[in-house]
C-alpha cells in the first residue's frame, strides 16, 4: 500500500510501540487518526508529529476505552469521519504470571483487550473499509500467539486468537479490496514488560527489539502487503517448529520451567 495516500486508524498510539509506529507512518506520509486513553499523551503526539516536515501527513487523536461498546461506538464514527482506509489494531496489554494464580478479571481483561476489542472494532468499520477503493487491516500479534510460553498462558491464549481470527478474515475477504496483514514481533523493550517480565528475559537470554526497530519492520510489511510476518530469529524459527512438531517445544521449554516459576 501506498503510505503516502493512507488515512490510518491507529490503536493505543500512545503505548511504546504505538508512539514509535505512529511516528514511522507520519514520516512516509500517511495521515493518522490516533486513538489511547490518556489525552495528554495524545496531544504530546499530535505535538510531535506536527514537526515532521514535508511529509503532508495530517494527525488527530481520540480517546476512548475500547473495552467499553461506547468506546467502539465513538472511535469507529471518528473513523469515518476521518475517512479512514487503513485500521492497525496495535492496542494490547500483557500479564506474566502463573495462570492458576493470577485473578480471573486480569485475565478476562486480557482477553478483552488484546483480542476482543479488534475483532469488535474490525466489525464496526468493515462496511466503511468496504466501500473505500483499497483498504487494509493490519493486526499486531506476537511471537507467544504462534508459540505459546509458560507464565502468558492467558497472554498466548488472546494473541493465538488474534492469528487466527487474521487468518479467518482474510480468506473471508480474499474476493475484496481489502488486505488483511497479521505481524508477530519478538519481546519489545517498552513499559508494557514489568520487572519480573524484563528479569525473566535477562536469564533466559531472551531478545528484545526495540519500539522503533519493530514499526519499521510494520511499515514495511504495510507497505508491501505482506499476509503474515514474524519478526526476530530464532523465534520465528521455533514458532514455525511449534506449529509442525509441537512435542519437540514441549520439550525444550520444560527445561525453562523452573525459572519461569521462580520470576512468577
Amino acid at each position: 500500500m501506498e503510505l503516502k495516500q493512507a488515512r490510518i486508524l491507529l490503536t493505543g498510539a500512545t503505548g511504546g510501540l504505538g508512539q514509535a509506529l505512529a511516528l514511522a507512518l507520519a514520516e512516509q506520509g500517511a495521515s493518522l487518526l490516533l486513538a489511547g486513553r490518556d489525552l495528554a499523551k495524545l496531544a504530546e503526539l499530535n505535538d510531535r508529529i506536527g514537526d515532521i516536515g514535508g511529509t503532508g501527513c495530517v494527525a488527530k487523536s481520540i480517546a476512548a476505552d475500547l473495552n467499553q461498546s461506547q468506546g467502539i461506538e465513538s472511535v469507529a464514527a471518528a473513523a469515518r469521519d476521518f475517512d479512514v482506509n487503513v485500521l492497525i489494531n496495535n492496542a494490547g496489554i500483557n500479564a506474566f504470571g502463573l495462570y492458576e494464580r493470577q485473578d480471573w478479571m486480569a485475565i478476562q481483561q486480557v482477553i478483552a483487550t488484546n483480542l476482543l476489542a479488534p475483532m469488535q472494532l474490525t466489525h464496526a468499520l468493515l462496511p466503511w473499509l468496504k466501500s473505500c477503493e483499497r483498504a487494509a487491516i493490519l493486526n499486531i500479534g506476537s511471537t507467544f500467539g504462534s508459540l505459546p510460553f509458560p507464565g502468558f498462558t492467558a497472554y498466548s491464549s488472546a494473541k493465538a486468537g488474534l492469528r487466527g481470527f487474521s487468518q479467518g478474515l482474510r480468506r473471508e475477504l480474499a474476493d475484496s479490496h481489502i488486505e488483511v496483514v497479521h505481524v508477530a514481533p519478538r519481546a519489545i523493550a517498552t513499559a508494557l514488560n514489568s520487572d519480573a517480565v524484563n528479569a525473566l528475559n535477562k536469564e533466559l537470554g531472551s531478545h528484545s527489539d526495540t519500539p522503533e526497530a519493530v514499526a519499521r519492520q510494520i511499515v514495511a510489511a504495510l507497505r508491501a502487503g505482506a499476509k503474515e510476518r514474524h519478526f526476530g530469529f530464532p523465534e520465528r524459527l521455533f514458532a514455525w517448529l511449534n506449529g509442525v512438531v509441537p512435542a519437540l517445544i514441549d520439550q525444550a521449554l520444560k527445561p525453562k520451567l523452573a525459572i519461569v516459576k521462580r520470576h512468577a
